[in-house]
């Protein structure tokens, strides 16, 4: 099986589900860093140019994406299948996906996850409280449809792991690692039991913030 290369920068989520995905299909994979402050360089932007990660090569084949990433890496490696075949489950997964993509990171984790994770770590920075708690609104609405649409399945589309799954678990891991995922999760306990799973995936114990720095520091 050929190699695929994962061009990101070592604590994005959306790189994570990449990783996490070729994890669950067990293929061969390596990161190829991109440091902080280069995703506006030319040979970046040569890659995605929108200067944003992440950015997968295989057999000289380039796509960037997440979404579209995760299902190409479905279609080429078949088994585990992460994609239901009932068309109302695929539907059900890709609106999840959606709301991963347009609510749950847009004004959420990019807001709280970044002011009280990313900020501090990468850049140093003290979070902005007033932006935390402007965020604050939209997340227990995001969050409490998550949880709607979960309900008591075990996973977003129903007995079996999916591509939402893989999509939603690390921006909601982000979020578990700030105090405001207490006030967040307590209402929700289904939610919070459906991301103590996902964690102890071996595919998620793989490609943690710390995990994946290893790997770029190797490549």
């Amino acid at each position: 099986m050929s190699e695929f290369i994962v061009h990101t920068i070592p604590g994005s989520p959306f790189a994570r589900a990449v990783l996490a995905t070729l994890e669950e299909k067990g293929a061969p994979y390596r990161v190829s860093p991109v440091a902080p402050g280069t995703f506006r360089s030319p040979e970046h932007l040569a890659r995605h140019p929108f200067g944003r990660v992440p950015v997968l090569e295989h057999d000289g084949f380039t796509i960037y994406e997440t979404q579209a990433i995760l299902r190409y890496l479905d279609r080429v490696l078949p088994a585990p299948a992460l994609t239901p075949a009932d068309p109302r489950a695929a539907a059900r997964m890709d609106q999840a996906m959606n709301v991963n993509d347009w609510y749950l990171f847009q004004g959420v984790a990019s807001v709280i996850a970044f002011q009280r994770v990313v900020g501090p770590r990468i850049m140093g920075l003290t979070p902005d409280e007033a932006a935390i708690e402007a965020a604050m609104p939209k997340a227990h609405m995001v969050v409490e449809e998550l949880a709607r649409l979960l309900g008591d399945k075990p996973c977003f589309t129903g007995d079996g792991l999916s591509l939402a799954d893989l999509m939603l678990a690390p921006q909601i891991d982000f979020l578990a690692l700030t105090p405001e995922w207490s006030d967040l999760g307590a209402p929700h306990p289904n939610l919070v039991a459906w991301h103590a799973r996902m964690e102890a995936r071996p595919s998620m114990k793989a490609t943690t913030w710390d995990r994946v720095t290893e790997m770029a520091k190797a490549a």
